[in-house]
């Protein structure tokens, strides 16, 4: 688990996804990509890639061990995503191309930031 131990000097450094909510340093998108959406999103080594789909503002944070039976998990659309930290909500807006590749991929995009009316 130490893998996502974030140091006190790099939560400054924090990013959340802003297709799945995940919680993330700027280097782990960029080493790893998202460990929910990369192979739709290919943030991995692409730094335009994280900073148009992860966002450094976001609000409270939720730990999840075992999403699959979490009710914390079906309240925030996180059941079928790994377990980590994931943000409650996220300031930010993919693009028409980023919503346009999810769409394709059958991933019914949902935006993290409670403008939907879903999250109320």
């Amino acid at each position: 688990m130490s893998s996502f131990y974030v140091p006190p000097n790099q939560q400054r450094n924090l990013r959340a996804c802003m297709v799945c909510a995940i919680v993330q340093t700027q280097n782990k998108f960029n080493r790893d990509g998202c460990p929910n959406c990369e192979t739709i999103i290919g943030l991995r080594g692409n730094l335009d890639t994280i900073g148009e789909c992860t966002s450094q503002v976001f609000e409270g944070l939720i730990v999840l061990h075992d999403p699959a039976s979490s009710w914390v998990a079906r309240w925030q659309r996180l059941e079928n995503y790994i377990p980590g930290t994931y943000a409650t909500k996220v300031t930010g807006s993919l693009s028409d191309e980023v919503i346009g590749l999810l769409e394709d991929s059958g991933v019914k995009y949902v935006p993290r930031d409670g403008s939907s009316g879903e999250d109320e």
